[in-house]
């Protein structure tokens, strides 16, 4: 079978079920695992986000959408050549990826129409079917069950571990930071998860704006940045956007000094099986009495506040 992913949580999928070399096509974004990369590259973003501060990628992805302008292009000349049996895709947020109506207008016109599997998982558990579905469409059914059942008994065993905390911490996670967003969809069940109450996010639901005021108001305990899409040097560079802001140096969390990066990229944005890595190291942010420190330096980095630039006073 000759498979496209242009999402990089379906590469990493179709990679744990042991179809990488049936990979052949994949988007910008998907460099791992290691495996992934050296295919043949079919996304071209519209915007150089790597040379912009957030606050601009906000705006410019803004007016992109309301002039109707794609963030990202789907080359159909390369998807031609790749000729591909399935295509992994999404429709859950076009500022993420290449949306599904794109995808869809472009593989229409192929000589041979593929199969087309949309991904769009909004719980920890939705996360879980898409990787059975994947395995449905490939013939990798028992390397899926197993993948699974591995994944389900990583997350039971939080879950246990979190019975016996003594109380839940009130957590703020904002995956974008300027402007704020409170983050959505599974982190809020992550949270949940491993032992905290989301004050800002809602399970399922996708990410939102959200005013000082409100972070204000919800009083964390503990705040986690989860910048899509940005790993921990990246965000570093943006913390400006965010603790520049009125009331920030206010917060329980700040004062208590648990405020805590992580690579967003890695193991909050992508719905794939390394979600599961990134509730153990947010289980170990949130009770590092029941859980041991495994999270590698690329993952967890616990926020020095005295090198954070903002008004104090």
């Amino acid at each position: 079978m000759r498979i496209v992913s242009l999402i990089p949580s379906g590469t990493e999928i179709a990679c744990l079920l042991g179809l990488g070399e049936q990979l052949i096509g994949v988007s910008h974004e998907c460099d791992y695992p290691p495996e992934a990369r050296g295919k043949s590259v079919l996304i071209r973003p519209t915007l150089a986000a790597d040379l912009l501060a957030s606050a601009e990628i906000d705006r410019r992805i803004v007016e992109r959408r309301r002039a109707g302008a794609p963030v990202y292009l789907l080359d159909p000349d390369l998807l031609a050549r790749a000729a591909p049996d399935l295509i992994l895709t999404q429709a859950l947020c076009d500022v993420c990826a290449v949306g599904y109506r794109d995808v869809a207008a472009v593989a229409e016109r192929l000589p041979r129409r593929p199969e087309i599997l949309s991904l769009d998982p909004r719980t920890l558990g939705d996360v879980l079917e898409d990787i059975q579905r994947v395995a449905a469409a490939t013939g990798a059914v028992e390397r899926g069950r197993a993948a699974v059942a591995d994944l389900r008994r990583r997350i039971d065993r939080v879950a246990g571990r979190v019975r016996e905390a003594r109380g839940r911490p009130r957590v703020a996670c904002l995956e974008w930071l300027d402007p704020p967003y409170a983050a959505g969809h599974w982190i809020p069940e992550m949270v949940e998860r491993a032992g905290g109450v989301d004050v800002l996010g809602s399970k399922g639901s996708p990410s939102v704006p959200v005013a000082s005021e409100a972070v204000r108001e919800a009083r964390p305990e503990i705040v986690v940045l989860t910048p899509c899409g940005f790993e921990i040097p990246r965000t570093l560079r943006e913390l400006a956007g965010l603790t520049e802001r009125p009331g920030w140096w206010d917060l329980p969390a700040v004062r208590a000094e648990q405020v805590w990066v992580v690579n967003g990229h890695a193991y909050y944005s992508r719905s794939g099986p390394r979600l599961v890595d990134g509730l153990e190291y947010l289980a170990q942010i949130l009770h590092p009495e029941l859980f041991p420190w495994t999270a590698p330096l690329e993952a967890v980095l616990h926020l020095d506040l005295s090198s954070v630039p903002g008004d104090r006073a």
